[in-house]
């Protein structure tokens, strides 16, 4: 289906054109014609389905054809990347429209907060916020919100994962009760229908490729013991100039700088990203990364889910992620808008038990490629019963990885 099917408004058909935005993926194909006719909506996508412009188009259509000067639509996400995406979004979908938007997250300046808090107080058409922030701004009692119409809650689960929950009905409470709910998800697990329940109105539901991996997206698994882990990582990389664009994600802070200084000592061009560095430095990392100023990013799970960069060629799983979900959503990092790419996942003994629920989520076996016989046969991939579940839990709880030997 073809944008120019939904009847937008010009506004908005010069910036999909201008955009290149042709064709509605599946999830935008299902979801746009509810949200036009006002409907509430809960939307199960994956990353990369396009969920983010399946509710901006219509919600900027409405608003355009409605009146401004008002907040008009509240945008909730997870973590301030995600904010600041769906803000750029928002700049690209509405540059013919005149449409005003900011992005409120706590971890700024104090100026920071006085910009927000005259956006609230004057009236930007869409405000996007993580919960914590936008509660200090409800709270102080001068957020002009009375003629709200649109409510959007995206990366859902992720909130409730994150302790959110009750920041969101607290927030609910501040609304208008006559309003548009809009819920995108890439699970719906019991607690986002009990959420449902609470903030939403007889809601459609809408979804597409449920815990799925991309089509395009080339996917194996090393077996390697942690002291095997940064030699294939360097036997992987060594001379892979084709490979422009890597993320590798590992599960602990203090090992992505362990990473990054290695990949530099092999002269590489490597940063790393997490909750240790400042915003502004995550801000820079990645406008460096999404710019292909930065060859290669290695992060924490802070990016796997909102952060919209294309053309990765590689995403690259040091550790198994403890959450089937987010494997999911670190190798759809790769393979967006149906391209293609590759994902390599490293399993030590302690992943084994993790990969094997991953392989039953994504409903297939990801094949186990041997390693160089330089550096060594890992641990085998043999998932035990569930009886022996008990010992592994130990282990996971004593977690962290032995150090290297220089």
């Amino acid at each position: 289906m073809k944008f120019t099917e939904f009847n937008f408004s010009e506004e908005i058909n010069q910036g999909l054109e201008a955009m290149r935005f042709e064709e509605a993926t599946p999830v935008q194909e299902e979801s746009i014609p509810h949200i036009l006719e006002g409907k509430d909506i809960i939307a199960v996508a994956q990353t990369g389905t396009g969920k983010t412009a399946a509710y901006l188009l219509p919600v900027l259509d409405r608003i355009v054809k409605g009146q401004g000067n008002k907040l008009s639509c509240l945008i909730i996400a997870p973590t301030r990347e995600l904010a600041m995406q769906i803000d750029q979004q928002i700049e690209g979908f509405s540059y013919f429209t005149g449409t005003s938007s900011i992005a409120i997250y706590g971890g700024g300046s104090g100026s920071s907060f006085e910009a927000e808090k005259t956006a609230l107080k004057e009236g930007a058409d869409i405000i996007v916020a993580t919960p914590g922030r936008l509660l200090s701004h409800l709270n102080l009692k001068y957020v002009q919100i009375s003629q709200l119409e649109h409510l959007i809650l995206d990366e859902a689960d992720r909130m409730l994962d994150m302790g959110f929950a009750d920041d969101i009905k607290r927030i609910a409470e501040f609304l208008p009760k006559k309003r548009q709910n809009i819920m995108f998800s890439a699970t719906m697990p019991p607690k986002i229908r009990k959420l449902a329940k609470e903030v939403m109105h007889d809601p459609v539901e809408v979804s597409i490729a449920i815990s799925q991996t991309a089509e395009g997206i080339l996917q194996a698994a090393h077996m390697a013991h942690d002291g095997q882990k940064n030699d294939l990582l360097k036997f992987l990389l060594k001379d892979k100039e084709e490979l422009n664009s890597i993320i590798i994600f590992t599960s602990r802070k203090t090992t992505v700088k362990d990473i990054v200084r290695d990949l530099k000592k092999m002269g590489m061009d490597a940063a790393g990203i997490s909750s240790d560095l400042d915003q502004d430095g995550r801000e820079e990392v990645l406008r460096q990364f999404r710019n292909k100023r930065l060859r290669i990013l290695v992060a924490t799970d802070i990016i796997s889910r909102g952060i919209d960069i294309d053309s990765i060629d590689l995403v690259l799983n040091y550790d198994v992620p403890g959450d089937p979900e987010d494997y999911v959503h670190r190798v759809g990092r790769t393979a967006r808008a149906k391209s293609t790419g590759v994902a390599l996942t490293f399993i030590n003994q302690d992943g084994i038990r993790d990969f094997n629920k991953i392989e039953q989520l994504i409903g297939k076996s990801v094949p186990k490629v041997p390693n160089p016989p330089e550096i060594g046969d890992g641990p085998e991939y043999k998932v035990h019963d569930r009886h022996s579940g008990g010992n592994r839990r130990k282990k996971q709880f004593k977690g962290r990885p032995k150090p290297r030997k220089k």
